[in-house]
């Protein structure tokens, strides 16, 4: 006799980037669910970026406040994001997911530099029994080859390593589900290139497939971003004929879903947690320090000269919107410095041209780019904001058309006018070498970035340099009468 077909469900998330009321939300929808069915017709993934820094939760408790919501809500698996991999070191990552995750987590395409070897706390990838249904999951990151290597990590070109997987899982899964953290463009090249896929589940991009979209026999599927939605996949299996159908596909609006007392009440013990481990001390200042997102000020300057004094570059510069509060006189703490500077932004040093140097320094004069609201790419401020310099003396006239503010740029420690065909070395921030902002910083060359350390550090490092807080008020822009 058939056995009967039998109903399962799959519920998906990406990047909630610690929108834990979010979270909340998804948890109601759940414990919905199981009341209305056994585990074993249910699975629960996450695809990757959870955790962001910006949230004082996760600062304050390296992220086991993300592990602990996924383990409450009961995720079986997640893959990791950027903002997992290139925020925490492997160390960090390491104890808060063996200490505390009762979820599997994918690394398809990680492996460690020293050893070769996928990490001893993730695995390459799963088989799941649902019953008699069997689902292959295949868990793959963005390659972000040169950030991944200052961590430790080797990443491998995920679309060999699905290929690989696909072909040595297929005939041992009924379902095979690609858990992405690449990105739209990639998912829909995957479902074109490589056959036998059933299901692609993105993230990364935040784009939202309301109903899923279907490349050959593979449906892609995702659910925005901030947990907006909540991805759900509903099949039809028969274990006689081992086929199943997708009778559903769709991402689910949270807005009108009440949170999780539950959730809740975990946020609210790692909020605590969290102010706790941010209470510490580490400088004391004698004088407020002011800033401002339409010129250079104090505070923005002491991050250009923290930038160029601790890389060794010739110039430092920053774009005033990364901090959000000025710091007052007294003591402060990592939680003042996280709540001014919440972006989780690295340190880097290229080589500009004098030209690129004066496009960057006009374009920061322009109402345009001073109020550009940034979105992504690290940046967790509200607008770019101007530049603030060390390592320049700055002479423009605003009286001037647009680029041919500035009537000349003195290069401090030579002494002599920035030429426009020199090659300088700048230490800037991580964001603008993906095309974010001031447009010719992106040109950059001979790049080196800074991991692990945050803009943050480097500020919490400057507030101790008696140097450069003396100096940090001198005025770098000087206004032509």
């Amino acid at each position: 006799m058939d056995k009967e077909r039998r109903s399962f469900v799959l519920f998906h998330s990406n990047d909630i980037h610690s929108h834990l009321e979010q979270a909340a939300k998804i948890a109601t929808v759940i414990d919905l669910e199981r009341e209305k069915r056994p585990s074993d017709a249910m699975l629960i993934l996450d695809i990757g970026d959870h955790m962001d820094r910006m949230r004082v939760e996760t600062e304050g408790s390296t992220g086991a406040v993300n592990v602990h919501i996924l383990n409450h809500i009961g995720y079986e698996a997640i893959v990791l994001g950027n903002n997992e991999g290139l925020t925490y070191t492997p160390e960090q990552m390491e104890q808060v997911y063996t200490d505390q995750a009762t979820f599997r987590i994918i690394g398809s395409n990680i492996r460690e530099m020293a050893s070769g070897e996928i990490p001893a706390w993730m695995v390459p990838y799963e088989i799941l029994h649902k019953g008699d249904l069997r689902i292959g999951l295949i868990g793959v990151t963005a390659a972000f080859t040169e950030f991944y290597e200052l961590l430790g990590w080797h990443v491998l070109q995920p679309y060999d390593v699905i290929a690989e997987l696909t072909a040595e899982l297929r005939q041992q899964v009924d379902v095979l589900i690609v858990m992405s953290h690449l990105g739209i463009k990639h998912d829909r090249a995957i479902a074109e290139r490589i056959p036998g896929i059933d299901l692609i589940l993105g993230g990364h991009t935040h784009h939202l497939f309301e109903e899923a979209e279907k490349i050959g026999d593979t449906y892609i599927c995702a659910a925005g971003k901030f947990g907006s939605h909540l991805g759900r996949i509903e099949l039809e299996f028969d274990s006689d004929s081992r086929r199943y159908d997708v009778t559903r596909a769709v991402a689910v609006s949270l807005e009108e879903v009440p949170p999780d007392p539950g959730i809740l009440s975990i946020i609210d013990q790692y909020g605590a947690i969290a102010r706790q481990n941010l209470s510490k001390v580490v400088a004391r200042l004698d004088h407020r320090l002011t800033i401002s997102e339409e010129k250079e000020s104090p505070l923005a300057n002491l991050l250009a000269a923290a930038l160029k004094t601790w890389t060794g570059a010739e110039i430092g510069l920053t774009n005033t919107g990364q901090l959000l509060a000025a710091l007052e006189a007294g003591d402060i703490s990592l939680e003042m410095l996280h709540r001014i500077c919440p972006s989780p932004i690295n340190p880097c040093v290229l080589n500009l041209t004098g030209a690129q140097l004066l496009q960057s320094l006009e374009e920061s004069l322009l109402p345009e780019f001073q109020q550009r609201a940034i979105r992504g790419f690290g940046f967790r401020g509200r607008v770019l904001g101007t530049i603030a310099v060390d390592g320049l003396e700055i002479y423009y006239d605003v009286d001037q058309p647009p680029y041919e503010r500035i009537q000349e740029v003195i290069v401090t420690g030579t002494g002599g006018r920035l030429q426009k065909d020199e090659v300088y070395q700048v230490a800037t921030l991580d964001m603008f070498t993906f095309g974010v902002g001031y447009m010719a910083l992106k040109e950059g060359i001979d790049r080196r970035y800074y991991l692990p350390e945050f803009i943050r550090d480097l500020l919490a490092w400057a507030l101790s340099q008696e140097s450069l807080l003396s100096t940090c008020p001198t005025e770098h822009w000087h206004l032509l009468e």
